[in-house]
């Protein structure tokens, strides 16, 4: 009996158990699932709800009016160095070289001695020469006496007509054999002096080619059979070539022919390395007809180089300034952007950023030349970051800044 009673006690127990706790944990499901369908209804609504509250933040530029100037107008162009004078050194004579009187690349003057040739053989003829002018003076001084006596026979009836003629063509023999002999001398002494190379003018010496000891050939006319010793170039002053196009060409005569004067053949010159043209020079040259291939017309200016810097070779940049000015807009280089072959400037309006198309020129006080497509009024954008055109921004008004114009790029 106490065996059955206790099961049945237990199974009782075991149910009051399962119907005491059922309902708490069907309604904890049912809690859960409320806040999770809340949290799946609600946090979308917030999300959505949050950017309306906070305002998005402006972008602030920095911007600025155009300045306006009235400039002359300039001509650029590329050239090239070249010495005014040039000079292949040749030996005009043969024989041994036996002196050179310069280290390669030296700058000589006039006259200094560069080559010696050895000048053995040349100086026997023309002691030769001045052997034979003293037997043809001495003939002759004898042709002189015997004619003279020859004539005072005539006059006392001692001698003959035929005698006086005779002594009169031995003295103008004697005559052509003194003039000959004298030639002669001074076509030894031509070849002589030519053993000895002088410098044709001031210049820089290139390098020798040509080493003491050798054989060298030469003749008085030159030519491939002479032997090359060396080349010399003048450095001060010196020419700077350039090509003006024939749109430059029309634009700089009209120009120079309403403005006449010094200043219409100066020329400023910067270096490759150089960012101002500090250097001046004299426009010289302009060749008297247009290349039919290329459309341009050859010119050349002389540049005075005290310094020794310019070098023939050497490029630099050529600027022609013209009289005749016009009103221009500037703005600064970083303002202009380029798109494939346009130009744009950003400028604000009404809070938001515009393109404006422009065409532009070389640079002036430090700033872009823009000859159209943007107005006086316009705010031109200057600074700050990046924008898209089509944003809307915040403006602060800047200043264009213009630097000097003398001498700059």
């Amino acid at each position: 009996m106490d065996k059955t009673f206790t099961n049945s006690t237990a199974e009782s127990g075991g149910k009051q158990g399962s119907a005491k706790h059922g309902p708490k944990l069907y309604a904890g499901i049912a809690a859960l699932i409320l806040v999770v369908v809340a949290a799946v209804v609600v946090a979308p609504k917030l999300s959505h709800s949050a950017p309306v509250s906070a305002a998005a933040p402006t972008t602030v530029i920095t911007v600025a009016p155009p300045l306006e100037r009235d400039i002359h107008g300039r001509l650029q162009f590329l050239g090239q160095f070249s010495a005014v004078d040039q000079v292949e050194l040749r030996a005009q004579v043969g024989g041994t070289l036996t002196y050179i009187g310069f280290k390669d690349g030296d700058v000589v003057r006039k006259g200094a001695l560069l080559f010696t040739i050895d000048p053995t053989p040349y100086q026997i003829k023309f002691d030769e020469g001045s052997a034979q002018i003293a037997t043809a003076r001495a003939r002759l001084e004898l042709a002189k006496a015997e004619l003279v006596r020859a004539r005072t026979l005539q006059t006392t009836d001692a001698g003959t007509i035929e005698n006086v003629e005779q002594r009169s063509a031995e003295q103008r023999s004697a005559q052509a054999a003194l003039d000959e002999a004298e030639a002669q001398v001074r076509d030894a002494k031509f070849d002589l002096d030519r053993t000895r190379v002088y410098a044709p003018f001031s210049g820089r010496m290139g390098a020798h080619l040509v080493s003491v000891g050798n054989l060298v050939s030469g003749n008085r006319g030159g030519g491939s059979s002479t032997t090359l010793l060396a080349t010399i170039v003048s450095i001060d002053p010196i020419y700077l070539n350039f090509d003006m196009s024939e749109g430059d060409y029309l634009n700089f005569q009209r120009d120079r022919a309403s403005h006449k004067g010094a200043l219409a053949n100066k020329v400023d010159i910067a270096l490759s390395d150089e960012n101002r043209f500090v250097r001046h020079g004299t426009l010289n040259f302009l060749d008297n007809s247009l290349d039919r291939a290329s459309g341009t017309i050859h010119a050349r200016a002389t540049v005075p180089n005290s310094d020794l810097l310019l070098t023939p070779g050497e490029f630099g940049r050529v600027r022609l300034n013209l009289q005749s000015s016009h009103e221009v807009l500037l703005v600064p280089d970083a303002a202009v952007s380029v798109d494939q072959t346009d130009h744009i400037v950003l400028v604000a309006a009404d809070g938001v950023l515009n393109e404006k198309q422009v065409q532009t020129g070389d640079l002036r006080y430090g700033l872009r030349v823009i000859y159209s497509g943007l107005a006086p009024s316009d705010r031109v954008v200057i600074g700050g970051p990046p924008v898209a055109p089509g944003t809307k921004v915040s403006a602060k008004a800047g200043t264009i800044i213009a630097g000097s114009d003398e001498g700059s790029d």
